[in-house]
């Protein structure tokens, strides 16, 4: 498939829909927040959007069908995957930089060592004078050590300097930053043990370790603190007993905070209603977590792409649950994106799993007219799963694990959000709060919102 092709192909799927539904650019693109130039180059096949979220919601506007829906996203991917082979630009060429002498590097002066005299002599005891001592012949002189006053005050100012760094980087609004901090840093120690102890002890070309998928595609800014690391996949290959594992033949993007509809997705929050922003769109949600610290509320709907690297066909054997921790639930205010009053509706995707992570072991069930896998994925023939996670009962930290295998190769792969483990909480019983339509502030929510 050659790139027009494919993104032609994508650009005229989003015409047919917009011919259907009787609006006019104008109209489409006021409701979808863009600027109607950028909805007209959509369609025209000039761009591809960056995000698969403003052609979702494009496409439900247009009363788009769930096998219409499933083309289009499988269309923008193939379309964004070609995006990324266009051909470089020509790299400028520069002036190499005159060569200049090395200036001479300065050479250390010595330290005095210090050299050890004699005892010192015992204090005399008052008497009567003894008259003048007899001559003896000088001491020799003595090297008094001195101590690097400017070496402890420098480190005195840095511990002072870092001390009122800490403090001001405490985020404001919050109770029990320590006890959370606490308790997020056990649970990502215990999912790098549970992630070491998944993978096989010596990996080696035919069985490599388990691979981290790749971090979250929509959202801008992902932290990756220590306790998060990870090797994405389609990365350099992890060394282990001096043998390194050849990187494997397909790539994951996942977005961890999908919405099925907006009534459906819930956050729990550590802060009061006066310092939580309104409800973000879709595309914006990750970033509004981040800033929030919000942990999914009730249940967690994550979408992934699987989609190979070569031609050769790749095998998805199976999908499995992993814990990563649970602990009682969260204790926070619950805050709804859907408007009250607003009605929402969305039909279940094809490649649809449910797990329910307060089972004993979790595991993915599908959902009502999806399949099981296996499944079969290569370069021009992508797959998007969704997995519907619930909890009502713990806060639980989780993550899933895709196994593959391709020829004579087979191996495990890590699908989590962006080096660390996907988290959600029960929310039974929180203070829940809703933004009105049109309104400047949250509001407690109304009954069976």
């Amino acid at each position: 498939m050659s790139e027009g092709t494919s993104e032609s192909g994508f650009a005229e799927l989003l015409r047919e829909l917009k011919k259907r539904s009787g609006h006019s650019y104008g109209t489409l693109a006021k409701r979808l927040h863009m600027s109607t130039s950028t909805l007209h180059r959509y369609c025209n096949g000039d761009a591809v959007p960056t995000d698969y979220a403003p052609v979702e919601r494009l496409a439900r506007l247009c009363k788009a069908t769930p096998e219409e829906l499933v083309e289009l996203h499988r269309r923008w991917v193939l379309a964004d995957a070609w995006r990324g082979r266009k051909e470089p630009s020509p790299v400028a060429v520069t002036e190499p930089e005159p060569v200049t002498e090395p200036e001479p590097v300065p050479v250390p002066v010595p330290v005095p060592v210090p050299v050890a005299g004699p005892e010192p002599e015992p204090v005399p005891v008052a008497g009567p004078d003894p008259g003048p001592a007899p001559e003896e012949a000088p001491a020799a002189p003595r090297h008094r050590i001195r101590r690097p006053a400017a070496l402890l005050a420098a480190l005195t100012v840095t511990a002072l300097l870092g001390t009122v760094a800490v403090a001001l980087n405490l985020p404001s609004g919050h109770s029990g930053d320590a006890e959370r901090d606490h308790r997020e840093s056990e649970a990502a120690a215990t999912w790098e043990a549970a992630a070491r102890d998944s993978a096989s002890p010596v990996p080696t070309a035919a069985s490599p370790m388990p691979r981290r998928s790749a971090a979250r595609s929509h959202s801008p800014a992902a932290k990756a603190p220590a306790a998060r690391g990870g090797t994405p996949a389609g990365g350099s290959g992890a060394a282990t007993a001096g043998r390194t594992t050849a990187a494997p033949p397909l790539t994951v993007t996942t977005h961890p905070f999908s919405w099925q509809t907006p009534c459906s997705q819930h956050y729990l929050i550590d802060r009061p209603p006066t310092a939580v922003a309104p409800p973000p769109l879709e595309q914006d949600a990750p970033a509004w977590v981040d800033v929030h610290q919000a942990v999914s509320a009730g249940e967690q709907f994550v979408t992934f792409t699987v989609q190979g690297t070569g031609e050769e066909a790749v095998v998805l054997e199976k999908l499995s649950v992993r814990m990563a921790g649970k602990r009682s639930p969260l204790a926070w205010n619950d805050y709804a994106m859907g408007y009250p009053g607003v009605g929402c509706g969305g039909d279940v995707p094809t490649r649809s799993f449910t797990v329910a992570l307060d089972a004993m072991r979790p595991a993915p069930v599908p959902e009502s007219g999806s399949r099981n896998f296996p499944f079969k994925v290569s370069r021009s023939d992508p797959e998007v799963f969704h997995v519907t996670a619930d909890a009502s009962a713990y806060d639980v930290s989780w993550y899933l694990e895709l196994s593959w295998s391709s020829g004579d190769r087979h191996g495990t792969l890590v699908i989590d959000d962006a080096g660390r483990p996907f988290r959600t909480s029960g929310d039974n019983g929180r203070p829940a709060y809703a933004f009105p339509l049109g309104g400047e502030e949250w509001q407690p929510a109304p009954e069976g919102n």
